[in-house]
């Protein structure tokens, strides 16, 4: 799979996700040829680009957990964007508290980690799907550290609201929940102190704060920016892992307990220079989990350092020409996974 921006769109080339119109409505399906008309259609969307299948690369299984994961993406979505542009015009909220307690309830208590798909993005709704994203991410990792009611809903909040950039604004739009003007304003502080080099460890940090600092920091390295590629799940969860100091272990790991990254199914280039395919996730540590090597069909248990110490995950494959594509369930069969 990958990603292809608008303008090196080819027909014949094979859709990996499928594309919604704005009221929700499936237009075209995954594994769909494109044609010179849904190029010209995709154009028209305003897309910055969508993921391709490679030329024999089989389309990848959905759970239905997927499906109603990037349902609920393209309903929301718009809930938000309407919402925004109320704010903007008249300062304020109409559906603002049901849209959070919307997303508290499908991604609030889970007690399973979920496929955290990216979604397909625009140039006009660009920030609304980073401002859900970022909610959801919030909701769950609320979650898994337990927040009280109050908290999760004031960091949910603060995540929608967040990219205004205006703390007044906010504080107005939510003055009897003064903690949401503090989650932006720390989480931000958060953000600039790891890229300017420079950590304040005077300030106390609130949770709330340091899980929005995360969430965005995660959607923004996963998604399909506008002037770069996504970088993978690896790469974003390792560069929070690197910065200890700056964004918190304890919230890093919460959001490593919410989603996932090195389950079953996942293919992965090791720095061996080899490439493997994930049978079963170590709980203990998600980088070193099981995996059947593709060159000699052998399966390395990563969790045993006194035999494969030195064999590590570098990244998660970003081409996919050579992809063995297993169904989890298949792996369940043979007593991997869940």
């Amino acid at each position: 799979m990958q990603f292809k921006k608008t303008e090196e769109l080819k027909t014949g080339m094979r859709l990996a996700r499928p594309i919604y119109n704005k009221n929700g409505v499936l237009l075209y399906e995954r594994a769909s040829k494109l044609t010179e008309q849904g190029i010209a259609s995709i154009k028209n969307f305003g897309l910055i680009g969508i993921f391709i299948l490679e030329p024999a690369e089989p389309v990848p299984p959905m759970s239905a957990d997927d499906i109603e994961f990037e349902r609920f993406q393209t309903v929301n979505v718009f809930a938000i964007k309407e919402e925004m542009e109320r704010i903007a015009g008249t300062g304020r909220t109409a559906r603002l508290q049901m849209i959070v307690s919307n997303i508290i309830k499908n991604y609030g208590h889970l007690e399973k980690k979920i496929n955290f798909i990216q979604n397909l993005r625009s140039v006009e709704d660009y920030h609304h799907k980073h401002a859900l994203n970022v909610a959801i991410l919030c909701a769950m990792m609320s979650n898994q550290m337990n927040l009280k009611v109050e908290e999760r809903l004031d960091v949910v909040t603060a995540a929608l609201l967040h990219g205004i950039g205006d703390y007044e604004r906010i504080d107005k739009l939510c003055s009897s929940n003064p903690n949401v003007k503090r989650y932006c304003m720390q989480a931000d502080k958060i953000i600039e102190s790891e890229e300017a080099g420079q950590v304040d460890a005077s300030i106390k940090l609130m949770d709330g704060s340091s899980i929005l600092a995360v969430a965005q920091v995660y959607d923004n390295m996963t998604a399909m920016g506008l002037e770069k590629p996504p970088e993978t799940e690896v790469t974003a969860v390792r560069f929070l892992m690197d910065r200890d100091k700056v964004y918190s272990p304890a919230v890093v790991n919460a959001l490593i307990n919410s989603i996932n990254i090195l389950g079953p199914g996942v293919c992965v280039e090791l720095n061996t220079d080899e490439k493997a395919l994930v049978l079963a996730e170590n709980a203990g540590n998600i980088f070193r989990p099981i995996i059947l090597c593709f060159g000699d069909n052998s399966i390395m248990d990563l969790g045993n350092q006194s035999a494969y110490g030195d064999v590590e995950i570098a990244d998660i494959m970003k081409t996919m020409d050579n992809r063995h594509v297993m169904d989890t369930d298949m792996l369940k069969k043979y007593g991997f996974g869940e």
